[in-house]
C-alpha cells in the first residue's frame, strides 16, 4: 500500500491510498471465504468449493461491492495507523481508480487533532496555594448555628437587625417592567444581617412592620451565580407578612453538644475548621489545576479542530439549558433576558470552549508523553467506591455500563495527569 499525505489545512488531512496487487488478492480470496458459506456449489460441502467455483456462483454484482466494502475499511485502517492520523470525524471517501480485483486507489480526507508541541512542561514552576481557616470563618458557622437553634417571638413592631421577617417578593425588570422567572416567593424568611440575600436587599426591610408594602430597586452583583441576572437593575415589591424576634442560644458547651457528638464549643469549632479546610483546599487545588494548565497551554501550540469547538460549546449550553429548565425559564426567555441571539450567544461561549478543548489535548499529550495508563484494577476500585456512595439500585446499575467505565478511565487518567503536573510544577 502507498501513502501519499496532504496537509490541507492544520487540523484537515488528504491520504490517497493505492492498493498494491498482493494485498488486493488477498481481501478477495477473503470475501470469497466469506460469501461461501451461503453458497451451495453441487458436489461439495458448503465452505468447500474452491475458490474459483464459489466465485462463478456468485453474483458478480455482490461479490464487487463486498469487496470493494471490505478493502476500503481495510486500507483506511492501515492507514491512519501507518500515518500516526487522529480523526475526530467521519472520513470523506472517495475511490479515483477502481479496476475490479486488480486496481484501487481512493483518497480520505478527515479530520484530525493537529500538532501539538507542547511547552517545556517539567519545568514550569507554581507555588501550590496555601489555605487559612480564621477565626472569623469559624465564628460565623457558629453564629449561623445559633441562628437556626434561636426560639422565634412574634411581634408587632418595625423590623430591624437580626429579627427574622417573612414576606412575599416579586421582581420586574427596572426598564422594561415585564416579570423575571426566579425573583418571586411567597412567605420567604430572612433574617436580617445574616447576608444570606442579594446584597442591599436586607436593609430594605429595615423599618417594615407586618402588613407594610415597599418597592425598591436592586442591581445584581457581576459575580452572581445566574448569568442572565448579574448586573441587572431590578425592581422588588415585597409585602412584609410577620416579624419575629430571635433568641439565639449562648455559644457555649452546652450549645455545642446541641448540635453533634461535641463536649465542648472548642470541639465544635475544631471540627468547623477542618470541613472549611477541606472545603477551600478542594476550591484551591482545582484553581491550581487550571492555572498551571493555563499556564502550560499559553507555551504550547496546538491546532484545535473547529467541530471539537462546537462539539464543547454544544455541551456547555446544553448545560445551561438544563439548568434553565430547573428555575421554569425557556431557551428563548434566557436569550431575551441577555438581549442576544442564539448566534452570539454560541460565539460568547466560544473562547471558554477553546481553552477546554485545548487544555483537554494538551492533557492528552503529556499523558502519552508520560505513558500514563489506568488499569482495570483501578477502575475496579473506583466503581466500588462510588458504589459504597449511592444506595439507589439505578444509580449503580448505571457504574456497571460500559460507558460508564470509559468515563471513569478518562477521568482517572486526567487526575494522574494533573498530579504528575503538580508534582513537577511544585520541586524547587
Amino acid at each position: 500500500m502507498q501513502i501519499n499525505r496532504e496537509q490541507i489545512e492544520s487540523t484537515k488531512v488528504k491520504l490517497t491510498v493505492v492498493a498494491e496487487q498482493s494485498e488486493l488478492d488477498k481481501i478477495k480470496q477473503h470475501v470469497l471465504r466469506d460469501l461461501s458459506k451461503n453458497v451451495k456449489v453441487p458436489g461439495f460441502r458448503a465452505g468447500k468449493a474452491p475458490a474459483n467455483l464459489i466465485e462463478k456462483q456468485i453474483d458478480v454484482s455482490t461479490l464487487q461491492s463486498e469487496f470493494l466494502d471490505h478493502a476500503i475499511n481495510d486500507f483506511y485502517g492501515d492507514a491512519i495507523n501507518s500515518t500516526g492520523i487522529r480523526p475526530i470525524s467521519q472520513p470523506q471517501i472517495a475511490v479515483s481508480k477502481y479496476v475490479p480485483f486488480s486496481t484501487l486507489e481512493f483518497t480520505i480526507e478527515v479530520e484530525a487533532i493537529g500538532e501539538v508541541q507542547l511547552a517545556d512542561y517539567k519545568n514550569i514552576k507554581l507555588s501550590p496555594k496555601k489555605v487559612e481557616v480564621t477565626s472569623a470563618e469559624i465564628n460565623k458557622i457558629v453564629d449561623n448555628l445559633r441562628q437556626r437553634a434561636a426560639t422565634k417571638k412574634e411581634v408587632d413592631r418595625a423590623a430591624k437587625k437580626a429579627d427574622e421577617v417573612n414576606f412575599d417578593f416579586s421582581g420586574v425588570d427596572a426598564k422594561t417592567k415585564k416579570p423575571i422567572d426566579g425573583t418571586e416567593a411567597k412567605d420567604y424568611p430572612i433574617v436580617i444581617g445574616s447576608g444570606s440575600f442579594i446584597p442591599g436587599f436586607e436593609e430594605e426591610l429595615i423599618g417594615l412592620k407586618a402588613g407594610d408594602d415597599k418597592k425598591f430597586d436592586i442591581t445584581f452583583p457581576a459575580d452572581y451565580a445566574v448569568a442572565d441576572l448579574q448586573k441587572r437593575k431590578v425592581t422588588f415589591t415585597v409585602k412584609v407578612l410577620k416579624v419575629q424576634e430571635l433568641s439565639e442560644p449562648k455559644a457555649d458547651d452546652e450549645f455545642a453538644k446541641t448540635i453533634g457528638a461535641f463536649n465542648t464549643l472548642s470541639e465544635l469549632k475544631a471540627d468547623i475548621k477542618k470541613g472549611l479546610t477541606a472545603e477551600k483546599q478542594q476550591e484551591a487545588d482545582r484553581a491550581y489545576e487550571n492555572e498551571l494548565l493555563e499556564k502550560i497551554a499559553s507555551k504550547s501550540k496546538v491546532a484545535v479542530p473547529a467541530s471539537l469547538i462546537e462539539e464543547e460549546i454544544d455541551r456547555m449550553e446544553e448545560e445551561e439549558k438544563r439548568n434553565l429548565v430547573y428555575r421554569g425559564q425557556t431557551w428563548q426567555e434566557h436569550l431575551d433576558a441577555e438581549g442576544i441571539t442564539a448566534e452570539a450567544h454560541r460565539e460568547q461561549k466560544r473562547e471558554a470552549a477553546t481553552t477546554r478543548v485545548k487544555g483537554g489535548l494538551i492533557l492528552g499529550e503529556i499523558s502519552q508523553a508520560e505513558k500514563i495508563t489506568v488499569t482495570p484494577d483501578e477502575i475496579d476500585l473506583r466503581i466500588r467506591l462510588l458504589k459504597g456512595q449511592y444506595t439507589d439500585p439505578a444509580m449503580t446499575a448505571e457504574l456497571d455500563k460500559p460507558e460508564s467505565r470509559r468515563d471513569l478511565t478518562s477521568r482517572i487518567l486526567t487526575e494522574k495527569t494533573l498530579d504528575k503536573l503538580r508534582s513537577y510544577a511544585s520541586k524547587p
